[in-house]
């Protein structure tokens, strides 16, 4: 039997731009005919929860790792809740869990100080497949 693929997702809390969102939905929907059922991710306002929204829609199993800080948690209604944990941690955490990691970073120029450009780092370094949206095209 094979095991159900588990995509990861980071974002900015700025949100996604239409191109994002546009990809993201494009992405999601073919993962999940090629047998993605998983869909992991932070918790937070912004791309997370407008991610969220989507994999719902398409039918996937959510993931929710959130933050030990609730000031900029979504508390969404997911599948499965994770326990609470400070960013870095729980960011590692979804990479771990899943087999490609998709990005919505808020710009196209890497930032040392951005939580979404540190999951890609580190997802990258680990050997993760790594999808990322651009603002636009």
């Amino acid at each position: 039997m094979r095991r159900s693929v588990h995509v990861g997702f980071t974002g900015t809390r700025r949100g996604l731009t239409p191109h994002q969102l546009y990809e993201l939905q494009h992405l999601l929907l073919n993962l999940r005919v090629c047998g993605a059922r998983y869909f992991h991710h932070g918790d937070c306002v912004g791309a997370d929860a407008e991610a969220h929204d989507v994999a719902k829609g398409l039918g996937y199993l959510v993931v929710l790792h959130p933050p030990d800080d609730d000031s900029r948690r979504a508390f969404k209604a997911g599948d499965e809740l994770r326990a609470p944990a400070p960013y870095l941690t729980r960011n590692r955490e979804i990479v771990a869990q899943c087999d490609v990691l998709l990005a919505a970073p808020a710009t196209r120029a890497e930032r040392r100080r951005s939580g979404t450009w540190s999951t890609v780092r580190y997802a990258e370094r680990v050997g993760r497949r790594t999808v990322k949206l651009w603002p636009a095209p």
